[in-house]
């Protein structure tokens, strides 16, 4: 089998209506309402390109199970492919950053690969795929699928979910790669209006944000003991907690965290001691070897705080073939600096056996720091903002993509101007360490900026309507 399915239980959209306004709450109740009527023998098909890892996955897990919960029949598959489609797949996405990534070609050859990989995916889909289906596709790992899709007279929708302000040569690359796979398609979907591509059909052009799920193992509320017991038990942290290390699945019920991180370290910091964290995969767009290198230079030598980089375990994340060297280069920069800068720095590999798991480890993470980063090069959202601004922490990010949507320079978070200036990082970080009042009065305002704008529910809506449109005709 070419394809494999993810399986999602139902959730009930209404338990948002515990944390927006009441407005928002009566706009969900109609569409749910309105949903269950219109969907009915209808299937949403969501297909992407791996069940673990990275912001894709987790926002589909969240907005299926809560379609699921509004009387829709949304299902979610996951494409296979060659180690050579994969690193065609990588090189797009790097090229739609407008970074070269490993310099190699976008050719015939290269559709040939994508394509022969696609081809069993696209049989197996059609055959399940109803007429009155609809099919959301993600990321240009599977943009390939929509012709064939087309073809048989579904209804499709494709969503980029990465993007670039001010185009490249680069970007432009990709674009050319992927326009004949896409132009068919009912509609796209972009993060951002600037994102969409030169030669796209406007009319077709839809933008929706991302959100994040308040209630999800990531981002619901957890209290201080049980933050320090579970990073403790995770090997984050020394001596944290003798609370339980308890978390709450997407179910309702109660798991454990009883899997260790990979943590390249002297040792886990004290409970006391500031944490500035950044989470991300191991990828040269997010900066590892620049947010390492700034702490080292411009923040370690002032302060006693350590800096945590947490990633997934790199054999865990299959659509990522980079992501292995990206660790080993980290892990030599930290193997030869002097020992008290040593000391200071925290590479984790967070294990992904269990996904919840792995989200209420990053959860307590996020909690517990004192700074969160997201020195980003290129970012089509950014979600770990957003979960962190959730929860009430100054973030410093880059001012970049959907980074720059989140953060209100200064009132909601701090942005940086120029991500390769690692001085301004670092004082910028430095002075959000050093005034506590200023740090908390940052990050209350960017929890109500997440509840007003970034909160599953209006993602929800948006794509609730955005189907009932295109199967509207």
């Amino acid at each position: 089998m070419a394809l494999s399915e993810v399986n999602v239980a139902a959730l009930p959209p209404e338990r948002f209506e515990s944390v927006v306004t009441g407005s928002e709450a009566a706009r969900l109740r109609e569409a749910v309402a309105l949903s269950e009527q219109f969907f009915k023998g209808r299937v949403v098909w969501n297909v992407n390109s791996t069940g673990t890892g990275g912001g894709v996955a987790e926002m589909l897990r969240s907005l299926i199970a809560y379609a699921r919960g509004a009387g829709v029949d949304a299902r979610w598959v996951v494409i296979s492919g060659s180690a050579d489609f994969f690193e065609v797949t990588k090189r797009l996405h790097n090229r739609l950053h407008g970074f070269p990534g490993d310099d190699g070609l976008l050719d015939s050859g290269e559709h040939r690969i994508y394509d022969g990989a696609l081809a069993p995916n696209a049989k197996e889909l059609s055959e399940l795929v109803g007429k009155n289906d609809v099919v959301l596709l993600h990321d240009p790992q599977t943009a390939g699928l929509i012709p064939l899709l087309k073809a048989t007279g579904h209804n499709v929708v494709w969503r980029c979910h990465v993007g670039l302000d001010n185009p490249n040569q680069l970007a432009r690359q990709a674009w050319r790669f992927l326009l004949p796979y896409v132009d068919d398609a009912d509609a796209y979907v972009f993060s951002r209006d600037s994102f969409a591509w030169e030669g796209l059909k406007r009319e077709h052009l839809r933008v929706i944000p991302p959100s994040i799920d308040a209630f999800s193992p990531k981002n619901i509320e957890i209290d201080p003991a049980t933050v320090g017991a579970i990073l403790d038990s995770a090997g984050l942290l020394r001596n944290g907690s003798r609370a339980e290390p308890e978390f709450k699945r997407f179910d309702g019920s109660r798991a454990r965290v009883l899997r260790r991180a990979e943590v390249y370290e002297v040792e886990p910091p004290h409970p006391e001691t500031p944490v500035v964290l950044q989470v991300s995969r191991w990828d040269d767009l997010k900066d590892p070897m620049g947010v390492l290198r700034g702490f080292v230079d411009h923040v370690a030598p002032h302060t006693d705080a350590h800096l945590v980089y947490a990633g997934p375990a790199v054999d865990a994340v299959t659509d990522d073939p980079e992501g292995a060297e990206v660790l080993r280069r980290a892990i030599d920069y930290w193997q030869h600096l002097p020992e008290r800068a040593r000391v200071q720095l925290h590479l984790a590999c967070l294990p992904m056996d269990d996904g919840e798991e792995n989200a209420a480890i990053v959860n307590a993470l996020q909690r517990h720091a004192r700074v969160v980063v997201q020195k980003s090069l290129a970012e089509g959202f950014g979600l770990t903002v957003a979960e962190a601004m959730w929860k009430a922490k100054p973030v410093v990010a880059s001012r970049i993509g959907g980074i720059q949507d989140q953060i209100e320079d200064g009132v909601t978070g701090v942005l940086l101007d120029d991500p390769y200036d690692l001085r301004d990082y670092g004082h910028k970080v430095l002075e959000l360490l050093r005034d506590s009042h200023r740090a908390e009065t940052i990050g209350n305002a960017a929890r109500e900026r997440v509840r007003d704008q970034f909160l599953g529910v209006r993602h929800l809506i948006q794509y609730l309507d955005l189907f009932k449109e295109i199967v509207a005709g």
